[in-house]
């Protein structure tokens, strides 16, 4: 008999007792004692120890033939691998369980009984005692049971629990961690079984996976048991939470992606558990509503907080109780690993575009293609090669370090492809849907995920560079340098860089990317004549209320994401500029959209925003910037007005923009106007009293005083922004800013090109100057060395 402890309950068991019950089993103790009153919710259970598994070795005198399979062997032959491996399993499993640890353990059941009632189904989990370490995650390396219903079934599975310390996966895991076989104990989590069978479950990370930016939730949900997320056998909805506005007690949802949701796992009695197809009215909705998303959002920040750094955790909702619970929470391991070097691989020219899906990491690879169609032809696979999937299972993972890169059909950021590329640094495309069938077996391709969050893979080898950039060694200069930015997607990435904030957030390259629609079609859908246009708005709009709701929901969402990735920066967001003819190729937009010779000079900017043909569209941005800023708590958003013509104008818009609730000054609203007018500069003093600053927009400041249509390729000998005439209007107009004390920034293309326009503009004194990611780091060192050749150097203006 032993006098070790065999079982504990999770009252008895914190964070300090990984030695005695594994990272997973100490981790859910911990919270079940310690953060119960801020909303975590824990079901609860017991844990069998690693002194049981260890008894049980002793017991059967097992551990000299365990030592004896593991001497001398290969861990990357896959075949002897799994030889090995499954001898020492079964050794394990014929073991048995000691007649006073099976006592104990039904002792423990019955107890959860008691406390359950007689219907109680369990969880059986696997926690080794190397698990869920900063270092190593063990992640998916044993195996857990689901839905026990009675005494025998949970003593099967507790031997089959043990046993599975010895999969493929778990060995070659720990030979590539540097882990002695037999050092690395078992012990097992026995837990109320959350019914998320009956609604749903999945995963979230206490930061953006990809970026490592720290200051969001990432949250991911599917229908059913959560084992289809962490396989990746399903593409899960997504959400972002954003932590210092949450903290400071505001409740909205970032932003959110739908997934396709397209099979779920259930409970299948006796048998276990099986897939199914998901409903299709539960695939084209979202699974979480915004305040359970907010609920486990609490939930992960204050687990977060208790550990003191990002965190892995597993969620599932019973649909019986409707609660939402943690089931597992461990180290993230991968993304948050701390560097002062930034790496950035940029795309110059590919090929063509073969599959696309989300992208895993920020990498670029090139090799050829190897579809593995199973297990079996895992053995064919060469080191180098493209891994190209349905899903993977961490029985892969032996290969998977051996890969360029991994592809598969189906998964989400979170799913098992997922989290080990990231652990490999290996780039990975998730969730093609087509990848096996539209790929071919030997054929050159780059994987790229270096161009945000979706995933491409080209035909042949694409051409890139990367830049290597210590951040320790970057200079910060007076003058702010800011950057231009109008993808959501590359919001946490691009704010890695060494930055003061946002420059020019491009609202229209939201509204064609993430709206897609003319906001008019979505507002009157019943004036568009073509009925297939019709159907694919209505086919856009789906799962929610009215085409009003859409528009505004997905539009703050992304300017606040932008806005929340740079937070507490300023984020400058620039009303909609689109011309009339690239309005009119929105979805349904010809239908609301005059035809003009010359759009350019014509219907756009804040000409539209009071007239009646755009009226209603221009209150829909107000309102989605409303929500950005009182809603989500983004106040470090400042809005501002392109091709402002006219004074007359300005009051126009102002005064409108006032009655739609976003009236300057009012809770700090700055509001600025693009210069890129000659008339800004004439009447910049009349301008000034108007606005809280300028953005010198150089594009159309040199067209408009050249008098070159910056489209024409015949006339582009003549553009010049380094013109003198140019010149002499951005000076005039940084000289009025400055004397009627208000912000002047550039937010053109020439300081991203011109390393001696950067310089003119330190030298006439101007503010800011908002650049393209990819010159910002090359154009603030020339903006440090014109500062240093200042006499005397220049003084930030306050922010």
């Amino acid at each position: 008999m032993s006098t070790r402890p065999l079982v504990l309950d999770f009252t008895a068991i914190g964070r300090s007792d990984v030695a005695l019950v594994g990272g997973k089993n100490a981790s859910l103790g911990e919270l079940y004692q310690q953060l119960g009153d801020d909303g975590v919710r824990v079901p609860g259970g017991f844990a069998i120890t690693a002194a049981a598994y260890r008894y049980v070795l002793d017991e059967a005198e097992a551990w000299s033939e365990l030592a004896e399979i593991f001497e001398g062997f290969d861990p990357d032959d896959v075949a002897e691998l799994a030889a090995r491996a499954a001898r020492a399993r079964r050794i394990v499993y014929d073991a048995g369980l000691p007649g006073d640890l099976r006592q104990e353990i039904l002792a423990a059941y019955q107890g959860l009984r008691e406390r359950y009632g007689p219907d109680l189904r369990v969880a059986v989990r696997s926690s080794a005692t190397a698990e869920d370490l900063p270092e190593a995650s063990f992640a998916g390396q044993h195996d857990s049971f689901l839905d026990i219903v009675d005494e025998e079934g949970l003593l099967e599975a507790v031997r089959r629990c043990f046993a599975s310390i010895f999969t493929d996966r778990g060995v070659h895991y720990r030979h590539r961690q540097g882990y002695d076989q037999l050092g690395v104990s078992l012990s097992i989590g026995v837990m109320k079984m959350v019914r998320s069978d009956l609604a749903s479950s999945g995963v979230i990370f206490t930061l953006d996976t990809e970026s490592g930016y720290r200051d969001a939730v990432f949250l991911t949900a599917s229908w059913g048991l959560g084992e289809t997320v962490v396989q990746g056998a399903v593409d899960p909805d997504e959400f972002y939470v954003h932590k210092p506005t949450f903290e400071a007690g505001f409740r909205a949802v970032l932003r959110r992606r739908r997934g396709e949701k397209a099979i779920r796992m259930v409970t299948a009695g006796a048998s276990g558990t099986r897939t199914e197809m998901t409903p299709a009215v539960d695939r084209h909705r979202f699974c979480l509503t915004d305040d359970e998303v907010l609920d486990l959002a609490g939930a992960a920040i204050a687990i977060e907080r208790h550990y003191g750094r990002p965190m892995d955790i597993e969620w599932a909702k019973d649909g019986l109780d409707g609660a939402t619970y943690v089931v597992q929470a461990r180290p993230e391991t991968a993304t948050s690993r701390v560097s002062t070097t930034l790496e950035r691989y940029v795309v110059e020219s590919h090929g063509d575009l073969l599959v696309s899906g989300r992208a895993v990491g920020d990498r670029l690879a090139v090799g050829r293609v190897r579809i593995v169609r199973d297990s079996h032809h895992l053995q064919d696979f060469l080191p180098g090669e493209v891994l190209v999937a349905a899903t993977t299972t961490p029985d892969w993972e032996p290969v998977m370090k051996t890969a360029a890169a991994v592809v598969t059909d189906r998964g989400g950021r979170t799913c098992h492809a997922a989290i080990v590329a990231r652990e490999l640094g290996l780039p990975a495309v998730v969730g093609t849907d087509d990848a096996t069938t539209r790929l071919l077996d030997g054929a050159l391709v780059t994987v790229s995920c270096a161009e945000g969050e979706t995933g491409r893979v080209y035909a042949g080898e694409a051409a890139f560079h990367v830049d290597d950039i210590d951040l320790a060694d970057l200079p910060r200069p007076s003058t702010r340098v800011m950057v231009n930015l109008g993808n959501p997607a590359l919001a946490f990435r691009t704010s890695m860089l060494p930055n003061d904030g946002v420059g020019l957030a491009r609202m229209e390259f939201i509204i064609s990317e993430a709206i897609k629609a003319h906001p008019l079609a979505l507002l009157h859908p019943e004036r568009i004549e073509d009925m297939h246009e019709r159907a694919q708005v209505a086919t856009l709009i789906a799962g929610y209320p009215d085409g009003a709701t859409y528009f505004v929901e997905r539009l703050s969402e992304g300017v606040g994401t932008i806005a929340a990735a740079f937070h507490p920066k300023p984020v400058v967001v620039r009303m909609s500029d689109f011309k009339t003819n690239e309005y009119a190729n929105l979805l349904g937009g010809s239908w609301f959209e005059p035809h003009e010779e010359n759009p350019m000079l014509g219907f756009r900017g804040a000409s539209r925003y009071a007239h009646p043909a755009y009226a209603e569209g221009f209150e829909l941005e107000c309102r989605a910037m409303r929500r950005v800023r009182e809603e989500m708590g983004l106040t470090n958003v400042v809005l501002m007005l392109p091709f402002v013509r006219r004074i007359e104008e300005a009051d126009l818009v102002l005064s409108r923009m006032a009655e739609l609730g976003l009236e300057r000054g009012r809770d700090g609203l700055q509001v600025y106007a693009m210069c890129e007018i000659p008339n800004n500069v004439i009447l910049v003093d009349e301008f000034a009293q108007r606005f809280d600053g300028f953005s010198i927009g150089s594009n159309d400041l040199t067209q408009l005083t050249l008098g070159v249509d910056r489209d024409s390729a015949i006339v582009a000998f003549d553009y010049d922004e380094r013109d003198a005439g140019v010149k002499r209007m951005i000076r005039l107009a940084v000289e009025g800013c400055r004397r009627n004390g208000i912000h002047s920034g550039l937010c053109g293309q020439a300081p991203s090109d011109y390393p001696d326009m950067a310089e003119f503009l330190v030298e006439i004194g101007i503010d800011s100057m908002s650049l393209n990611p990819d010159s910002i780091l090359r154009t603030t060192r020339t903006v440090v060395e014109a500062e240093q050749r200042l006499d005397p150097p220049p003084v930030r203006r306050p922010s």
